[in-house]
Formats: structure tokens, sequence, C-alpha cells
């Protein structure tokens, strides 16, 4: 019975058979006639009656959690689903081109491409992205995983962090240091193998959060560390103090789910692309790097204002990873004028690394409790980098039961629905 349901699962996250690449005005007319999931595309008027382009209204992906690739199970703020990049990837590039995110996040655009056979390039100025999607375009195989982890002495002892016992059982954060010592002496030396980073990236996700799943006491979701101060309201307020964890066997249970759903020919195409891969940690708005018409198509999803405070949220992962967080330079832009105006030079970059007739989807949110769409700033910032706007495509369903964990109630808080601007290079 659970062989059958995993069988299940495997084939809804399983990449589809490669579709026809469409030029622009055919994947206009796909989108108003899209009725894949029963439903008839509704079009709206765009929200500045200046701006003469269509809203299309849909349910153009699913929202179930299972139909994605276990690749992509590690937890950030605010990420979008695997479906929304492959939506765009399958239709509007074709076998081997580039497809680029600048703003890679946990790389979910990035290991879509990958899965679909497209070349990744990604940029992030936070240094823990690169760590956390790396390790997944060069898979390693669980048995290589187990070994490595018997060879590294947990238990040696060494100096701890006693501040972060409010996290962790005295034992646990001895093996976590371990690991943090043992990772950060080889990637010093030069010698970080693939299932080092591998190990790296899984300890890095499995930190803090609120289940056995993770190194730590019952705190916030994964993707948000809380103070040691907050930490300790929340131990005194619960009655709890952090019970002792298998750091190794956490990590080994956590591999065999990422890893679960890979097959061996999935495992030779990410290392192959890998190969051609391009992962920059620095400004978006600048990426000498990025040859000029190299890139087909982007799919990204900005920073909204102030929504998210990554570096706050990320301060734990940061200090596992030898980084200061403080020194991160993270966007935290608060006025619309100031957001804008900062788009407009990411727009003028992506329109240099596009070739003739590529493809930005931008995907933006509703923010400030709906009151400001960000589609209305992101069309005249991308004009004045000379990029054409073609639609605005909102994929519209029920919230998941992530955003009402967090409370988020529909037409609230946070982003009620998906809504991408499909922006668009020219060909002269």
């Amino acid at each position: 019975m659970l062989r059958d349901k995993k069988a299940r699962e495997l084939q809804l996250f399983s990449p589809e058979p490669e579709r026809r690449y469409l030029g622009s005005e055919e994947f206009m007319a796909g989108i108003e006639a899209f009725q894949e999931f029963g439903q008839p595309t509704t079009v709206a008027a765009f929200a500045d009656p200046a701006v003469k382009i269509p809203v299309y209204i849909n349910e153009f992906w699913t929202a179930r959690q299972r139909a994605a690739h276990t690749l992509h199970e590690i937890s950030y703020r605010a990420c979008f689903k695997p479906q929304l990049p492959r939506f765009f990837i399958e239709r509007l590039t074709r076998a081997g081109e580039v497809v680029y995110d600048p703003f890679m996040g946990r790389g979910t655009t990035l290991l879509e491409a990958a899965l679909f056979g497209r070349v990744p390039y990604g940029c992030d100025i936070n240094p823990l992205s690169r760590i956390l999607v790396q390790p997944r375009l060069q898979p390693p195989e669980l048995r290589e995983v187990k070994t490595r982890l018997a060879e590294i002495d947990f238990t040696r002892p060494v100096a701890i962090d006693e501040e972060l016992l409010v996290f962790y059982h005295p034992q646990t954060l001895t093996a976590i240091t371990n690991l943090r010592d043992y990772l950060l002496a080889k990637a010093a030396a030069g010698s970080l193998e693939a299932v080092d980073a591998w190990i790296r990236m899984v300890a890095t996700n499995r930190l803090t959060g609120h289940s056995k799943g993770f190194f730590s006491v019952y705190t916030m979701p994964p993707n948000q560390a809380v103070s040691v101060a907050s930490q300790r309201r929340i131990n005194a307020k619960r009655g709890q103090t952090p019970p002792l964890r298998d750091v190794a066997g956490i990590i080994v249970k956590k591999s065999r789910t990422l890893l679960g759903g890979l097959t061996d020919k999935e495992r030779r195409q990410l290392w192959d692309v890998a190969d051609g891969s391009l992962l920059l940690t620095t400004s978006c708005d600048w990426t000498p790097a990025i040859p000029a018409a190299s890139v087909a198509l982007v799919v990204t999803s900005p920073p909204f204002l102030d929504t998210v405070d990554y570096q706050t949220d990320n301060w734990l992962r940061c200090w596992f990873n030898g980084l200061d967080a403080a020194r991160v330079p993270i966007w935290q832009v608060k006025k619309p004028a100031e957001w804008q105006e900062k788009m407009e030079q990411v727009f003028a970059e992506l329109k240099r690394v596009l070739r003739p007739g590529g493809h930005v989807a931008f995907e933006v949110g509703e923010v400030r409790r709906g009151k400001l769409l960000l589609e209305t700033l992101v069309v005249p910032a991308a004009q004045a980098a000379g990029l054409t706007p073609l639609l605005v495509l909102i994929n519209d369903q029920a919230f998941t039961k992530t955003s009402q964990c967090w409370g988020v109630a529909n037409l609230k808080k946070g982003t009620n629905t998906n809504r991408i601007v499909l922006l668009q290079k020219g060909l002269l």
C-alpha cells in the first residue's frame, strides 16, 4: 500500500514529455485557451488603465504539494512552487538553452531547468543561496552520504557556543560544531567534495524546525531562525528543553527523502548540465560573468519590498557556514519608488544577457494587504529598461497548508496569488 502511494507521488513530479517550443503569439493564444484544470481563462484589464496589456486569470498549474521533484524539498522563505518555472521553461525554451534566475534563492528555477535539460544560470547576493543550490545539481548517492558521515567524529570534545544551548541539547550542539569545523576546514583547504557540499546543504536545512526531523528543540518553521532571546521565551512558554538529536541520522533521513525521487538518468543529466551551469554570488544588476545575449528565459521572483527579512531569518545558517550575516548586503528596500528604481536597473542587465526574442517571467505579489500590486511598478520599470511587457498571468488558487500554518488568510496578508509579468526582449 505504502509502496503504491509512493509510486503515484513519483509519477506526479516526473518531468512530462517535452512540449513543443512556442513563440510569444502561440504562448498567448495557449494561455487564452487554457483549460487543463477544467476552468476557462478569464481576461481582465491591467490595474493601470494607461497600460494596454492583457491580464489572464486561471489555475495554470496544480497546487498539490507532491507535484514536484523530491530534490526541491528544502525550506527557504518566500520561494515559489516548482510548477511555476516549469510552466514557462517547457513552453518558452528548447533543450540546451540557458534559463536564468537573478534572485535564485533556494534554486527552484535552476533545478527545474536542469531536470528539463536546460542549462541553469543563477545569481544571488546571499552566499547561502549557492550553498543550497550547487549540491542538488551534483547529487551524490545515499551510500556516499552514509560513508562520509561515518568518517566524521561527531563526539570529539570541542568548544561550543553556549548561547545556542537554547536550541540544542549539549551533545547535539557538540555534534553540530564538529560537523561545522570539519566542513569549514575542508572548504578552506579547497578540498570540499560534492558529497561534503551535499551534507553541508542538508545540515544547513536541518538546523532549526518544529519536528523531530530537525536538530533543534521545537521552534519556528525551518526557513526562519528566531533570536536566542525569542527561543528562550518559546522554551519557557512551552516548558521544553532541547532533546538529544542524532545529527548524522537526521542528515541521512533527509537525504533519503531528497534523493528518493531521483532516477539514475536524472542524476547523470544533472551532473552533465552542472558542468555548464553558472552560479554567481553578487548583485544581479551587474553580472559581467554572464555573456551578452546568452539567456533564453529568465524566471524569477524579486524581494517584495520589506516583506521578508532574509538577513535576520538566516543568522543561524550563516553561523553554521562561517558567514557574517551582518556583512551580507541583502536588499531591504521599503519605498515603492526605490524598489521600482532597483528593478529598472535589474531589467537593464537582464536585457543585456537575454538573447533577441528571449523572455522574462517576473513573479510578483500583492503586498501591504493587497493595496499594492507590484506589477504596476514592474511594467514601467521594464519599459524604461527597453523590455516589452506582453501580459500578466495570474495563477489563482486556494492557499496551501504552508501558508495556512503561518496564519495567512486569503486576501488578507502575504501573496494571495502568483502574479507573473511576462516581458520580452525585441528581435532587433
